[in-house]
């Protein structure tokens, strides 16, 4: 698709291969326990797909496959496949019905084949298959790293502090930049991405995404609506952007000293760097916020705690080390938060329609409307 692929096609589907041999070797102990038995009903065909994983896997050691799943996250259903010491992740849809062109498990393989490169941080995707045999859907299986994931607290074993809340952000931020400092052009992204006119059509596609998701009458949202349209700027130059860029998808050393992961590509394409800057502002919740904003996505994430940049800290220190012109930027947190709104509107409507069950969105109309409050503030 994207690379110089090895691809197997078989009668009723499709496989991408990318160096999925395994030489063994001794993994790094991790200190945390980030999996947890699959939740009912999102089960997998575990003697099918260890098949699948044994006939395009050279060398797998010979114990069973063992399979658990990660809790986090409201979107793509995670696992963590172990094979004696051998480990990956695979990620899938969700169930059920989803958005039209969401979830597409092939491009964010695809993307990572280009990304994981150049930018090390980023899993490395091991193979890709199509066929719903397998595991319902569409999915691929990726490098499994281990490391320390913040969220809303930090383990027992590490104490915040303010030197380390500014070191994490710095590091969040330097990372930012260096996504954003690759040469696009000297990989085959272009091949997904369409640059020109990205942030028109990021609004309009937006606006529409609501609109088909729509549940409940939310105050000021017609006039959010026309603002974006009528306020759009000149956007920078194009890079990569993650589009999903925030502390709960960013891994760290065991001692928090470096970042050695960055997850969940699913939205990354070649586009305004400046909107993911936004977009990753609008999960960074700061102390003075509102406890409607600290709260939206349940416990408020570290970033409250002494020490983490503000958002206007991130936004300068990132305007410095990428010489880029942020002086626009909060046209794009007013879309960030408005983009974030939607996302959650999505999977609001699948709750509401029935097409999923799970408790965690139950509550998600009020987040939603948090998230749009927020961006009409910004708008005036």
């Amino acid at each position: 698709m994207l690379s110089n692929l090895v691809i197997t096609y078989q009668p009723v589907s499709k496989v991408i291969c990318i160096d999925g041999t395994y030489k063994g070797g001794v993994l790094m102990v991790n200190q945390l326990k980030d999996t947890k038995p699959v939740r009912a009903g999102e089960e997998l065909n575990i003697p099918v797909l260890e098949q699948f994983l044994r006939e395009h896997i050279e060398g797998l050691p010979s114990e069973k496959l063992m399979v658990e799943q990660f809790g986090a996250g409201h979107s793509n259903l995670t696992y963590c496949l172990k094979i004696g010491d051998w480990e990956a992740v695979l990620r899938r849809p969700p169930l059920g019905p989803v958005a039209p062109k969401a979830h597409d498990m092939e491009r964010e393989f695809g993307i990572l084949s280009q990304i994981n490169p150049v930018f090390p941080i980023a899993p490395k995707p091991y193979l890709f298959s199509d066929d719903l045999t397998l595991v319902g859907s569409p999915f691929f299986v990726m490098e499994r790293k281990k490391g320390v994931v913040l969220d809303t607290s930090f383990p027992a074993s590490l104490q915040p502090s303010a030197e380390l809340g500014k070191t994490l952000s710095e590091k969040m931020v330097d990372q930012l930049v260096n996504l954003h400092n690759i040469d696009y052009t000297q990989t085959r992204l272009i091949e997904v991405s369409r640059p020109e006119g990205f942030l028109e059509r990021q609004v309009h596609g937006w606006t529409s995404r609501y609109e088909r998701a729509k549940t409940d009458d939310i105050n000021g949202i017609e006039d959010l609506k026309q603002w974006l349209i009528k306020r759009m700027p000149h956007s920078l130059e194009p890079t990569i952007i993650h589009y999903d860029y925030k502390l709960n998808n960013a891994m760290f050393s065991q001692d928090l000293s470096e970042m050695i992961g960055l997850f969940d590509w699913e939205m990354s394409t070649v586009g305004d760097p400046l909107t993911d800057v936004a977009a990753a502002m609008s999960y960074w919740v700061q102390p003075d916020d509102s406890d409607e904003l600290k709260t939206a996505f349940g416990a408020p994430p570290v970033t409250v705690l002494e020490g983490f940049y503000t958002r206007d800290e991130f936004i300068e220190s990132y305007a410095k080390k990428s010489g880029r012109d942020v002086s626009t930027i909060n046209y794009y947190l007013t879309f960030a938060y408005f983009k974030l709104a939607v996302i959650g509107q999505q999977i609001y409507y699948r709750y509401k329609k029935g097409q999923t069950d799970d408790p965690r969105f139950a509550r998600l109309s009020v987040t939603v409307n948090s998230m749009i409050q927020q961006a009409i503030s910004l708008s005036n």
